[in-house]
């Protein structure tokens, strides 16, 4: 029995048993596919969107510095032949941390009491004659004349006290410049020069810092700084008397400093090249474990937002400048839709509008779907934003660091 030849094309083989009815199943149907199977709808993970009241905190880099900086110069030009303190250990005020050689302010001293006492000597030989001659002139035995004369002279003597009385202080002042004390409670810093140097009124000995409480820099933008002040609202203002916020400050190794800190003032102007303004606080700092030149970061709530709508961060993509977000309907249809996004707070991020609370947005899964997709979502509990209060600034809300 001969097959046709649509038979023979089909690329099949059959038991011999079964081949006559194969061919007859073959010659009615011929070659023909089974329709392929429909493909189930991608799982992808959803969370809720959330809303909650969320407090915004700023975050900058500071720098430490102490609260009061005196640098100790001489009052008088000499040779150091003494150093009297340790460096880097605490001076209190009035202690004589350097010796100049007192020996040429001594002789300058002992000068000017010599001519002190020349001065009042001559002082009372003037004022001798102003007695002597004052009656004898009243009876016109001499005349007025001489006694005007004894009268100037005394006046003269007593000029020449004054002076060189001056003249002693003065070289008291400068014998008692050669112990270079400290002016405030401090570290005293290391020492820029040696025993044996002359040194004169322009050099630096050393520098003697107040370290408790210390000091922090950190610079704003505009924008922050409107926040601190106030200005924004909803915004918290940190220059207030009465301002209870506090400062923390985080150290270079990531741990936050146990004691809190507040803004003491703002400086007087922006810069017109960073576009910032300079902020300065305090930090109580008892066993002066904080030292100036250290470096850290400061964050503190600038902003409270009320009833906010929060997403995971990985739900929101960026595309050209613009934020979406792919939300999953209660029909399981996928709309993709542009949002306008707040702060970034913790894993979570402040969407200000484009979305609804409750609804549904893709976190997984998002680059399997388009527009108007059918999902079967596996829902999953959003982060929680105290897990990381620090917000940190979008490009739309503008930021400080």
């Amino acid at each position: 029995m001969k097959l046709s030849s649509r038979f023979l094309s089909c690329p099949v083989a059959f038991p011999a048993g079964i081949a006559l009815l194969a061919a007859g199943v073959l010659l009615i149907g011929g070659c023909e596919k089974a329709p392929p199977m429909a493909m189930p709808p991608p799982g992808v993970s959803v969370a809720r969107v959330i809303q909650r009241d969320v407090p915004i905190s700023g975050d900058w880099v500071a720098t430490l510095d102490g609260y009061t900086n005196a640098q100790i110069q001489p009052q008088v030009a000499g040779y150091l032949v003494k150093q009297n303190y340790r460096e880097g250990s605490p001076v209190h005020q009035g202690e004589v941390l350097f010796e100049i050689d007192p020996r040429p302010f001594k002789a300058v001293l002992d000068q000017a009491k010599g001519q002190l006492a020349q001065a009042n000597a001559q002082l009372g030989l003037a004022t001798l004659n102003v007695n002597r001659d004052t009656p004898v002139a009243k009876l016109h035995a001499i005349p007025l004349s001489q006694l005007d004369t004894d009268v100037q002279a005394k006046l003269s003597a007593e000029a020449g006290v004054q002076a060189a009385q001056a003249s002693v202080e003065q070289a008291q002042l400068n014998m008692g410049f050669t112990e270079v004390r400290s002016l405030i409670d401090g570290i005293a810093g290391i020492a820029q020069t040696q025993i044996g140097n002359l040194v004169s009124l322009t050099t630096v000995l050393t520098t003697v810092s107040k370290v408790d409480p210390i000091k922090v820099y950190f610079p704003i933008s505009e924008q922050e700084y409107m926040r601190i002040a106030g200005k924004i609202p909803g915004s918290v203002d940190l220059l207030a008397s009465n301002n209870t916020v506090q400062l923390t400050l985080v150290l270079s190794n990531g741990s936050d400093y146990p004691r809190k800190g507040k803004i003491i003032f703002a400086d007087r102007q922006v810069d017109s090249q960073t576009g910032t303004i300079r902020m300065v606080g305090s930090f109580p700092n008892p066993g002066n474990v904080l030292r100036p030149g250290q470096f850290g970061r400061i964050r503190a709530v600038t902003e409270n937002v009320h009833n906010a709508l929060l997403v995971p961060q990985r739900a929101v993509s960026q595309l050209q400048g613009s934020y979406q977000v792919a939300v999953v309907g209660s029909d399981n249809k996928v709309s993709i839709r542009s949002v306008k996004v707040g702060d970034r707070v913790g894993p979570l991020w402040v969407i200000r509008e484009g979305l609804k609370p409750d609804e549904r947005v893709i976190i997984e899964g998002v680059m399997k779907v388009g527009e108007g997709a059918t999902v079967n979502p596996t829902e999953e509990a959003a982060p929680a934003a105290e897990s990381a209060p620090t917000a940190t600034p979008t490009p739309e809300t503008g930021g400080a660091n």
